[in-house]
């Protein structure tokens, strides 16, 4: 059991996770960033490592993203970055990114290093279902990490089941099919996707994510699903002045 399962073990709702940019705004601040969140009362942290290419990502995070390739960001800097990470952070760790940075340094090697550091899961948006299953799931059992499955309002109930097999912490549920950095809209559609997610009883947590940026929306997600994740609003945050001093009254913004 790592880090994740206790944490969904232990507390079923309200759960709060955030996520940010490896390497933004500058080198040398991911662990400073998570151990200033978790003293905030974060309960889970999703630290994602930039690419060239995020088609998934809204202009927020693309430009994050873009700014710590030019800080100097590569996963054997973050890897590097994260050996201080389980001397300074108790709480669980995902990483997050697209596949084709993980296939470049070798999916074995990548899962080896991640877990040896601490981390605890892995999503990856971009890498299909079949390909985890026949390829990569061993490399992901071995070192007791979660592979984080995402959802979104088009997925089929029958690929839904599956995911929740193939699942072992959480499901992420996209509230909706668009970029990141948008607001959550609960059309009457996307309620009852929510609502039609809820009434499957899945085996696996949920957690929603795109478009969490207040007390409000967040406060709505957790109405359907265990948690959520706020991503852009934080990343916002993040390009301001003195924006370690502010982290705390962000945290109590989002779950007073």
């Amino acid at each position: 059991m790592n880090r994740l399962n206790q944490l969904f073990a232990s507390k079923k709702d309200n759960l709060l996770s955030i996520y940010y940019t490896a390497g933004y705004p500058a080198l040398n601040t991911t662990v400073d960033i998570a151990e200033a969140l978790e003293k905030a009362g974060v309960d889970f942290l999703e630290i994602g490592f930039p690419y060239s290419d995020p088609v998934a990502d809204g202009p927020t995070i693309q430009h994050s993203s873009e700014q710590a390739l030019e800080n100097g960001m590569t996963l054997n800097k973050l890897f590097e970055e994260l050996t201080e990470l389980r001397k300074r952070v108790t709480i669980p760790i995902l990483l997050m990114g697209y596949v084709n940075p993980i296939v470049q340094y070798g999916v074995e090697l990548f899962c080896k290093k991640a877990a040896e550091l601490g981390v605890d899961g892995i999503i990856v948006p971009d890498l299909p279902m079949y390909e985890y299953e026949e390829l990569y799931s061993s490399y992901f059992t071995d070192n007791n990490l979660s592979n984080i499955f995402l959802v979104t309002p088009q997925t089929s109930p029958e690929r839904i089941h599956k995911i929740d097999g193939l699942s072992n912490s959480f499901i992420y549920l996209l509230s909706s099919s668009s970029i990141t950095g948008g607001s959550l809209q609960l059309t009457n559609s996307i309620e009852d996707y929510y609502k039609r997610i809820k009434s499957m009883e899945l085996s696996n947590p949920t957690i929603i994510g795109f478009g969490i940026s207040d007390n409000a929306t967040f406060t709505k997600a957790c109405e359907y699903a265990n948690g959520a994740i706020v991503g852009s609003k934080f990343v916002k945050l993040l390009s301001e002045d003195g924006y370690m001093e502010k982290i705390p009254e962000f945290i109590r913004s989002i779950r007073p």
